[in-house]
Protein backbone atom coordinates (compact mmCIF):
# COMPACT_ATOMS: atom_id res chain seq x y z
CA UNK A 1 0.00 0.00 0.00
CA UNK A 2 0.93 3.47 -0.95
CA UNK A 3 1.50 5.82 1.60
CA UNK A 4 2.43 10.07 1.27
CA UNK A 5 5.88 11.01 2.14
CA UNK A 6 6.35 13.19 5.28
CA UNK A 7 6.47 16.47 3.57
CA UNK A 8 3.84 15.66 0.97
CA UNK A 9 0.99 15.50 4.21
CA UNK A 10 2.35 18.31 6.27
CA UNK A 11 2.33 20.08 2.65
CA UNK A 12 -1.44 19.21 2.28
CA UNK A 13 -2.03 19.96 5.49
CA UNK A 14 -1.19 23.56 5.46
CA UNK A 15 -2.75 24.06 2.05
CA UNK A 16 -5.88 21.68 2.95
CA UNK A 17 -8.61 25.15 2.76
CA UNK A 18 -6.80 25.66 -1.31
CA UNK A 19 -8.45 24.40 -4.13
CA UNK A 20 -5.42 21.48 -5.08
CA UNK A 21 -4.98 20.53 -8.83
CA UNK A 22 -3.59 17.00 -9.04
CA UNK A 23 -1.87 15.81 -12.20
CA UNK A 24 1.05 13.02 -13.00
CA UNK A 25 3.17 11.78 -15.24
CA UNK A 26 6.97 11.09 -16.13
CA UNK A 27 8.23 14.27 -17.45
CA UNK A 28 11.07 12.52 -18.84
CA UNK A 29 12.44 15.10 -20.91
CA UNK A 30 10.35 18.22 -20.32
CA UNK A 31 9.13 20.28 -23.29
CA UNK A 32 6.92 22.98 -24.30
CA UNK A 33 3.94 21.13 -24.07
CA UNK A 34 4.92 20.05 -20.24
CA UNK A 35 4.99 23.31 -18.98
CA UNK A 36 1.85 24.38 -20.99
CA UNK A 37 -0.62 21.31 -19.23
CA UNK A 38 1.50 22.55 -16.17
CA UNK A 39 0.17 25.95 -17.02
CA UNK A 40 -3.08 24.96 -17.33
CA UNK A 41 -3.91 22.66 -14.30
CA UNK A 42 -2.35 25.22 -12.25
CA UNK A 43 -4.90 27.97 -13.35
CA UNK A 44 -7.74 25.51 -12.43
CA UNK A 45 -6.42 25.74 -8.69
CA UNK A 46 -4.51 27.37 -6.18
CA UNK A 47 -2.47 24.86 -5.77
CA UNK A 48 -0.49 22.44 -7.93
CA UNK A 49 0.73 18.71 -7.32
CA UNK A 50 2.39 16.60 -9.34
CA UNK A 51 2.47 13.00 -8.88
CA UNK A 52 5.90 11.63 -10.86
CA UNK A 53 6.32 8.43 -12.13
CA UNK A 54 9.30 7.02 -10.44
CA UNK A 55 11.96 5.16 -12.08
CA UNK A 56 11.12 1.68 -11.60
CA UNK A 57 7.37 3.09 -12.86
CA UNK A 58 9.32 4.81 -16.26
CA UNK A 59 10.57 1.67 -16.90
CA UNK A 60 7.98 -0.41 -16.75
CA UNK A 61 5.70 2.19 -18.75
CA UNK A 62 8.02 2.84 -21.25
CA UNK A 63 10.71 0.31 -21.80
CA UNK A 64 14.01 -0.40 -20.44
CA UNK A 65 15.29 2.74 -22.04
CA UNK A 66 13.48 4.68 -19.97
CA UNK A 67 13.79 7.27 -18.31
CA UNK A 68 16.47 9.59 -19.69
CA UNK A 69 16.13 11.09 -16.32
CA UNK A 70 16.53 9.92 -13.04
CA UNK A 71 13.78 11.19 -11.02
CA UNK A 72 15.53 12.95 -8.87
CA UNK A 73 16.86 15.20 -11.66
CA UNK A 74 13.01 15.29 -13.07
CA UNK A 75 11.66 16.11 -9.83
CA UNK A 76 14.02 18.97 -9.44
CA UNK A 77 13.44 20.49 -12.40
CA UNK A 78 9.28 19.95 -12.21
CA UNK A 79 9.51 21.72 -8.53
CA UNK A 80 11.54 24.77 -10.20
CA UNK A 81 8.58 25.37 -12.38
CA UNK A 82 6.64 28.62 -11.71
CA UNK A 83 3.21 26.77 -12.00
CA UNK A 84 4.22 23.57 -9.53
CA UNK A 85 3.55 24.01 -5.78
CA UNK A 86 4.62 20.01 -4.86
CA UNK A 87 6.08 16.84 -6.84
CA UNK A 88 5.96 13.49 -5.09
CA UNK A 89 7.59 10.54 -6.69
CA UNK A 90 5.14 7.13 -6.94
CA UNK A 91 6.74 3.58 -7.44
CA UNK A 92 3.23 2.01 -8.57
CA UNK A 93 2.13 1.88 -12.24
CA UNK A 94 -0.76 3.87 -11.62
CA UNK A 95 -1.50 7.13 -9.50
CA UNK A 96 -4.66 5.69 -8.38
CA UNK A 97 -3.97 5.59 -4.60
CA UNK A 98 -1.68 9.01 -4.86
CA UNK A 99 -4.62 10.51 -6.12
CA UNK A 100 -6.76 8.70 -3.09
CA UNK A 101 -4.13 10.05 -0.35
CA UNK A 102 -3.79 13.73 -1.91
CA UNK A 103 -7.67 14.09 -3.15
CA UNK A 104 -7.88 16.78 -5.33
CA UNK A 105 -10.26 18.73 -6.22
CA UNK A 106 -9.17 18.77 -9.58
CA UNK A 107 -7.95 16.14 -11.19
CA UNK A 108 -5.94 16.94 -14.79
CA UNK A 109 -4.33 15.14 -17.69
CA UNK A 110 -3.64 16.29 -21.12
CA UNK A 111 -5.95 15.86 -24.20
CA UNK A 112 -4.94 12.42 -25.43
CA UNK A 113 -6.63 11.18 -22.59
CA UNK A 114 -10.81 11.47 -22.28
CA UNK A 115 -11.85 12.21 -18.62
CA UNK A 116 -13.73 8.55 -18.64
CA UNK A 117 -10.26 7.32 -18.89
CA UNK A 118 -8.30 9.06 -16.56
CA UNK A 119 -6.92 7.20 -13.86
CA UNK A 120 -8.74 8.27 -10.68
CA UNK A 121 -11.56 10.05 -12.30
CA UNK A 122 -13.87 8.05 -10.27
CA UNK A 123 -11.91 8.59 -6.89
CA UNK A 124 -12.82 12.52 -7.60
CA UNK A 125 -16.13 12.06 -9.04
CA UNK A 126 -16.97 10.51 -6.05
CA UNK A 127 -16.49 13.59 -3.36
CA UNK A 128 -18.01 15.97 -6.28
CA UNK A 129 -14.64 16.98 -8.12
CA UNK A 130 -13.80 18.16 -11.38
CA UNK A 131 -11.71 16.05 -13.97
CA UNK A 132 -10.42 17.97 -16.87
CA UNK A 133 -8.43 16.67 -20.21
CA UNK A 134 -6.14 19.36 -21.46
CA UNK A 135 -5.36 20.81 -24.49
CA UNK A 136 -2.31 19.60 -26.07
CA UNK A 137 0.52 21.38 -27.93
CA UNK A 138 0.67 19.59 -31.68
CA UNK A 139 4.25 18.12 -31.93
CA UNK A 140 5.43 17.71 -28.91
CA UNK A 141 6.24 14.75 -26.43
CA UNK A 142 9.61 13.18 -25.17
CA UNK A 143 9.37 9.72 -27.40
CA UNK A 144 9.44 11.96 -30.14
CA UNK A 145 12.11 14.12 -28.58
CA UNK A 146 14.01 10.89 -28.61
CA UNK A 147 13.28 10.01 -32.12
CA UNK A 148 15.00 13.16 -33.31
CA UNK A 149 18.12 12.76 -30.44
CA UNK A 150 18.37 9.03 -32.73
CA UNK A 151 18.40 10.75 -35.82
CA UNK A 152 14.58 8.36 -36.93
CA UNK A 153 12.35 11.43 -37.46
Amino acid sequence: MISLTESCQKFIELNKEKKIVFTNGCFDILHIGHVNLLNQAKKLGEILIVGLNSDSSVSGLKGSSRPINKEKDRKYILENLKSVDFVEIFSDETPYQLIKLIKPAVLVKGGDWPVDKIIGHDIVFSYGGEVKSLNLVNGYSTSSTIEKLQGKK
